[in-house]
């Protein structure tokens, strides 16, 4: 069995997000940049299905700009056995990037995919469940705990009342939440084998996909700031700023 895994080149989680100043978007130029947290989990648990003996190699795939090698190169170092790029300089909405994978799907035909929830440059939270759509696959989406059970996975989901477990046929498609593992590190040696690893590049003109875009992003603004605290000498007078400010009581 194939397993796919998604990886995506995004801001670094340690770096404090800037908005250009004429508000297109955020300010990628001379930043760190690293792989999506979501989907160091993904690969994570790609490897250990693979280490366990349920599949036999791991690809790792991202859709993006020449620098997502990178990335891809960064799961190759932790492991992967070979990547795809599907290069484009555009900004994709989830629903091309959805599109896009289902080429690749049908290229490599894998048993399982394992994509990151979201990622937290958009968190969109849309490309797994549109894949699964678009191919026909089952869905698991916010996956803490993965299972084999024969040809069937039993995945335990984080949902807002707690934990549900769920059957699900393969192949299918999986996103992972933050408890699902802890991502390895990758060892030197590995970093090195990993230049030498394949790497297939494919322009996203040359895939056939229609990736045109239904939307467009009209303004991005920072957060609004938040009023500085005030200090209050008793309890009565916290009471009337609560009723009377606030107004929670």
């Amino acid at each position: 069995m194939k397993i796919i895994v998604g990886v995506k080149r995004v801001l670094d989680y340690n770096v404090k997000a800037r908005v250009k100043a004429d508000k297109s978007g955020i300010e990628l130029a001379n930043v760190k940049m690293s792989m999506n947290p979501f989907d160091e989990i993904a690969v994570e648990e790609a490897l250990r299905i693979k280490e366990a003996g349920h599949a036999e190699e791991v690809i790792a795939v991202s859709i993006g700009s020449s620098q997502s090698q990178e990335t891809i190169r960064t799961a190759l170092a932790m492991g992967a056995d070979r990547g795809i790029l599907l290069e484009t300089d555009d900004l994709l909405e989830p629903l091309a990037i959805a599109k896009l994978f289902k080429y690749v799907v049908e290229q490599e035909q894998p048993g399982l995919v394992i994509l990151g929830k979201q990622a937290i440059d958009d968190d969109a939270n849309q490309t797994g469940q549109m894949l699964s759509a678009l191919t026909g696959m089952s869905q698991a989406t916010f996956a803490s705990k993965i299972e084999f059970d024969g040809d069937s996975l039993k995945v335990t989901r984080e949902v807002d009342s707690g934990l549900e477990s769920i059957k699900v046929q393969m192949p299918t498609v999986i996103t992972t939440d933050l408890r699902l593992n802890e991502p390895r590190y990758a060892k030197l040696p590995n970093i090195m084998k990993a230049k030498k690893k394949q790497l297939d590049i494919t322009p996203v003109a040359d895939t056939g996909v229609d990736v045109s875009s239904g939307l467009k992003v009209v303004e991005v603004n920072d957060p609004p700031k938040r009023d500085a605290g005030v200090i209050v000498k008793s309890v009565a007078e916290l009471v009337d700023k609560l009723r009377n400010e606030a107004k929670v009581i």
